[in-house]
Order: structure tokens, then C-alpha cells, then sequence
């Protein structure tokens, strides 16, 4: 049984989009050196914890949607290919039912152990994923002295409802 609707899918998928470019449009004002350096959290690096992202991004659409493929992880790949990524979740999202959320997906793990679940729960899971990593990308940026761009779910409501951002 479903346990989100096709509209639901749509909102968050494009809220975590839009949280996505929020925080890649803050960290491309950086040096090379502050989005490279190693801090010990997450992926090693800003840089590296949003190719993770990115890369999430990516693995889960070619085992839900179909494949494409594999960006490389650098600021010029993140702002070139990811967009391209996140319009394509959005475009099948825009054509979501409630069998095709249902629908059961198998995959291997990356610890080669053969799994599955259900496409609403793979699309949960991309929006929360980006989520904590946006968080710890957040929380590098304070650590540099920038303040970050504010993506709370509640501001993209917000702000969806002004007109200042799409569903």
C-alpha cells in the first residue's frame, strides 16, 4: 500500500532540489581551497559531500527510472550535470501514480548484498539523504565562517507558497 501520494513525491523531490541548488550556488562562491579541504566530516570535504549527493542522486534515478551516466564529482560537473539529474526525477515524477510508487525496486547495496523496497520509500530516502548531507555541508560552511543559505522544508512551503519557488 502506498504510503505517500504521486503529489507528495513531487513536492519533495523538488524541494530537495531546490535545497540542492541553494546550498551548490553558495559553495561555488568559494576558493577551490575552502570547497577542497579536508575537515573530517562526511566526504571528507564541501566538495566531496555534495558529489555524494550528486552521486545519490544519480544511483537511485538509474535503479528507479533509468540508467545514465555516472557525473564525475567536480564543482564544474556538480553545476552542469546535477541540474540535468534533479529535471530528470522531476520529469518522472510529474508522471507518478500510485502503482508506479508501489512498484517494488531491487538492487544491490553497496556492500554487494542483493535488496529492494518500494518506490516511495527510495524517494524518501533521496530526499532525506540529501537532507543530512546538505546539513553537514552547512555546518563546514559555518565552520569557514559563511553564513548558509536557509533550506529548511518549511521555507521551501513557504516560499512555494510566495511564488518564489516551484513544485
Amino acid at each position: 500500500m502506498t504510503q505517500m501520494t504521486p503529489a507528495e513525491a513531487q513536492l519533495h523531490i523538488r524541494y530537495t532540489n531546490w535545497a540542492s541548488n541553494q546550498l551548490l550556488d553558495a559553495v561555488a562562491a568559494l576558493s577551490a581551497e575552502d570547497r577542497e579541504r579536508a575537515n573530517g566530516i562526511s566526504h571528507g570535504s564541501i566538495l566531496g559531500t555534495l558529489a555524494h549527493v550528486m552521486f545519490a542522486d544519480w544511483i537511485w534515478y538509474t535503479r528507479v527510472v533509468a540508467p545514465i551516466d555516472r557525473p564525475a564529482e567536480t564543482l564544474e560537473v556538480l553545476q552542469r550535470d546535477w541540474p540535468d539529474i534533479q529535471r530528470r526525477w522531476e520529469a518522472w515524477s510529474d508522471s507518478l501514480t500510485d502503482a508506479a510508487l508501489d512498484r517494488f525496486v531491487s538492487f544491490k547495496r553497496a556492500n554487494g548484498a542483493e535488496s529492494g523496497a518500494p518506490v516511495w520509500q527510495i524517494v524518501l530516502h533521496v530526499v532525506n539523504h540529501g537532507t543530512l548531507h546538505r546539513g553537514q555541508v552547512m555546518g563546514m560552511l559555518r565552520q569557514l565562517g559563511v553564513a548558509p543559505p536557509a533550506t529548511d522544508l518549511i521555507r521551501y512551503y513557504l516560499n512555494f507558497a510566495a511564488g518564489k519557488a516551484t513544485a
